[in-house]
């Protein structure tokens, strides 16, 4: 799962870098900082100590903190091709917004619109640039296929020059396989966090109430103070849960922004487990067994034959696989059998 975080000069976007990633991150024009962040699972952990593996390895998020944007910054190609690039391979964003006085106004809106915007106009460009290249090559051959591409790319432009993103396309949806190689910015799943200072943590429920009147629906919000929560990073454990406690903080905005990542790109996990390892593999819920198979090696989605399946919570609640082979919890599931959150497999392939 890859997640670019963004926004524009000066909203603490780096800030928050540092206070999912506990790394410093120096901005820099042309480059991005990369960290890859465990995601914390007591599942993982409690199978952990029950099997003692050589290896225990989580779920993971890579985060980008990419350079800032501003209005104005595609159309005038001061955005690099690289940074476009890693934009477009990321599978959501993370938009920070200022919510704090640093000597300008702040204008959450109107910060929010500037970059959803730009990204609007890169998609606006990719497409036309794309029809351009096949008007000319519809000039020397007829394709059935390329004259599909077409109508549904002049459907995302007439839907895109409406200021829509195409995430609220529903044909795109329906036709996301064919159109999967462009990446467009605007399709993919955003998250809002409003960088707040100290002093507005407890009106968060109001100015999140109020931006959300004023942005695409689909865009979940959450507030957070970016300076705090940098430095509760960097504390120990019990030291963190004490400041934590003072500011009225339940959960951290790590803790928060995972748990939205997830919902928002709609994954579960399923677990694998042994003496070698114990780990956490993220799918997109509704996966078959089969499908998941693959996300452990492509040979075992090819050759698969079987999963062994039993749910996190029977395996705990019938003390491992014996007491749930006891109790007919344990299972032999096919190709078809759709995944569920906690599954622990076991992937039956042939040779």
């Amino acid at each position: 799962m890859n997640i670019s975080v963004i926004g524009s000069t000066g909203c603490g976007k780096t800030t928050l870098f540092q206070a999912l990633s506990g790394i410093a991150s120096e901005s820099k024009p042309n480059s991005d900082a990369v960290a890859v962040i465990d995601v914390p699972d007591e599942r993982v952990d409690k199978l952990t100590e029950i099997f003692k593996p050589k290896k225990t390895i989580y779920a993971r998020i890579a985060l980008s903190d990419t350079v800032a944007i501003e209005e104005g910054n595609v159309r005038s190609e001061t955005i690099s091709a690289k940074t476009l690039r890693e934009m477009r391979n990321s599978d959501a964003f993370l938009l920070v917004l200022r919510n704090f006085d640093n000597g300008n106004p702040v204008d959450l809106t109107g910060e929010f619109f500037t970059i959803f915007n730009e990204f609007i106009f890169a998609d606006i460009l990719q497409i036309e640039n794309r029809l351009e290249r096949m008007r000319k090559q519809q000039n020397k051959k007829e394709s059935n296929a390329l004259a599909q591409e077409e109508a549904l790319l002049v459907e995302c432009l007439d839907h895109l020059n409406s200021d829509k993103p195409l995430a609220t396309l529903d044909s795109i949806k329906q036709h996301g396989k064919e159109l999967r190689g462009f990446q467009f910015l605007s399709q993919k799943p955003m998250m809002a966090v409003l960088n707040c200072d100290e002093g507005k943590l407890s009106s968060s429920e109001s100015i999140m109430n109020d931006i959300r009147k004023t942005i695409p629906s689909h865009i979940p919000v959450i507030t957070a103070c970016t300076k705090l929560e940098a430095e509760f990073a960097l504390m120990a454990s019990e030291e963190k849960d004490v400041f934590m406690a003072e500011y009225g903080i339940k959960e951290s905005v790590a803790g928060r922004i995972i748990r939205l990542a997830f919902e928002t790109l709609g994954l579960i996990s399923f677990l694998t487990v042994g003496e070698d390892e114990c780990r956490a593999w993220p799918i997109k819920n509704g996966m078959n067994a089969q499908e998941a198979a693959g996300a452990v090696h492509t040979d075992l989605s090819q050759k698969f034959i079987r999963a062994e399946t039993v749910s996190y919570d029977d395996f705990i609640h019938y003390g491992g696989f014996a007491g749930c082979k006891k109790a007919g919890v344990w299972r032999l599931e096919g190709k078809t059998y759709i995944v569920q959150d906690g599954d622990i497999l076991n992937i039956r392939a042939g040779n």
